[in-house]
């Protein structure tokens, strides 16, 4: 699934392709724990998901 969310850290207009269904996405906003629906998400996918911030934009503001 292709996904576009806005960073919560930069402002800046994001997009990754997300191997994650429509399911998945249901049980998050319905309240499961993130993790729990799509654990086959790295946590880099997941905090895409919750807060729009890549990976890269991540390893730029914290390192490693």
């Amino acid at each position: 699934m292709i996904i576009t969310k806005t960073s919560m850290m930069t402002g800046k207009i994001n997009t990754m392709e997300i191997e994650v269904t429509q399911k998945q996405i249901e049980q998050w906003k319905n309240g499961m724990l993130i993790q729990d629906a799509m654990p086959n998400l790295t946590d880099g996918e997941r905090e895409f998901i919750v807060s729009g911030i890549t990976p890269k934009e991540w390893e730029q503001a914290f390192g490693e």
